[in-house]
């Protein structure tokens, strides 16, 4: 079978939905046809000239990336400019290009977690949830024997879906009472005449932003002329649980020092010109771990509130790092963004071969080692 880039597309909304992306973010599909076959998928950080001429030199149909080619708004993707360069490089090679970024910082599998597995962190929780989002309840009242078709066209169309399981509905046997009025064409029943009819009522959650899809569906294969259903808006702060949050926190499986601790972080990570900086005593104990990918400044003040030994991040500035180290905080080890995030290419990966392979598919994979960070060297320690 044939694999199409809508099949792979698939399965990343399906693990990092884009609607769990930040609202200045800029994720999903940047250039491809979602009809296009697929047969050679390349997973890299960064969208950047380098990355794109490893993808295109080794034949990729996809690019995934995690940082966003077109993060700032642009008017114009010439040639002339780096950004737009990139785009067309990928168009004349046929190669599309999918960005996965707030969105897989903050799911399972994603990530933090993936950076957390890197540093040898067991049961990791969640640092900082994140909310859900909103759901609706679908209700609709169908006779008996429409109901099985119903419901396969609810759930196809994004109903029913709760945590790691699918085609998930609710029925209910009772009576449906309606008299059909002057000009009315009923499926059941006779104009003027009182019908009884043997229904079920079905109903089954569904993203909020699925509503509109969801309802077509409905409407299309209900059989009644005129279709009745409630669309409930939910109250659901505690969906996705602890599950999708900011951040990981664990514990290593052997104590060590700062300094043993900022070795073996050094030693899980790609290695960077920066290589890893950390800020507290040597020889401070370490156990517990708190971890945030990229950025991390904007958690420090979360970090002074958990039971962590050493927070490790990227990109921490002066006067931040300064200061929360004079408040007693956990120790600081920082890593350069990139090497951090590379963490999450094998993840996915893997996740994209063993989904294929469930469906009897293969594409061949790769996980870019092009070092795109962009501090080439350093003079001193």
């Amino acid at each position: 079978m044939t694999v199409r880039l809508r099949d792979v597309l698939g399965l990343l909304e399906q693990w990092y939905p884009t609607s769990w992306a930040d609202e200045w973010d800029a994720v999903g599909l940047v250039c491809g046809d979602p009809d296009q076959p697929v047969g050679k998928v390349m997973f890299a950080v960064d969208p950047v000239r380098t990355v794109v001429d490893e993808a295109v030199a080794w034949g990729a149909d996809l690019l995934v990336v995690h940082h966003p080619l077109l993060l700032s708004p642009v008017h114009s993707v010439a040639a002339t400019s780096p950004k737009g360069r990139v785009v067309h490089d990928l168009l004349r090679a046929g190669t599309a290009l999918y960005a996965a970024h707030t969105n897989a910082d903050t799911a399972p599998d994603g990530v933090n977690e993936s950076l957390a597995r890197a540093l040898g962190l067991h049961d990791s929780e969640v640092l900082v949830p994140t909310g859900s989002a909103p759901l609706d309840k679908i209700v609709t009242f169908v006779p008996v024997g429409d109901a099985e078709t119903v419901r396969r066209a609810l759930t196809a169309a994004g109903a029913g879906a709760i945590g790691d399981y699918d085609s998930c509905t609710f029925s209910t046997p009772g009576e449906g009472r309606f008299r059909p009025l002057e000009g009315a064409d009923p499926v059941i029943g006779r104009v003027g005449d009182v019908e009884v009819v043997d229904e079920v009522r079905v109903e089954a959650v569904l993203p909020r932003a699925r509503r509109a899809e969801v309802v077509a569906a409905l409407e299309a294969t209900h059989p009644y002329e005129e279709v009745a259903y409630d669309v409930l808006e939910l109250a659901n702060p505690a969906a996705g649980g602890a599950r999708r949050g900011h951040g990981r926190i664990g514990r290593l499986a052997t104590p060590t020092t700062l300094q043993g601790f900022a070795e073996q972080v050094a030693g899980a990570l790609p290695a960077t010109a920066q290589g890893v900086r950390a800020g507290g005593d040597p020889e401070r104990l370490v156990e517990t771990v708190a971890v945030v990918c990229g950025a991390g400044d904007s958690f420090l003040d979360d970090m002074l509130k958990v039971e962590a030994d050493v927070y490790v991040t990227s990109d921490l500035r002066h006067h931040r790092a300064g200061e929360f180290l004079e408040h007693g905080g956990p120790a600081l080890v920082d890593t350069a963004h990139w090497a951090a995030e590379w963490t999450w290419l094998p993840v996915v990966e893997r996740k994209l071969v063993a989904a294929l392979r469930e469906r009897g598919d293969t594409v061949d994979t790769r996980v870019s080692t092009t070092n795109t960070d962009p501090w080439t060297f350093r003079v001193g320690s």
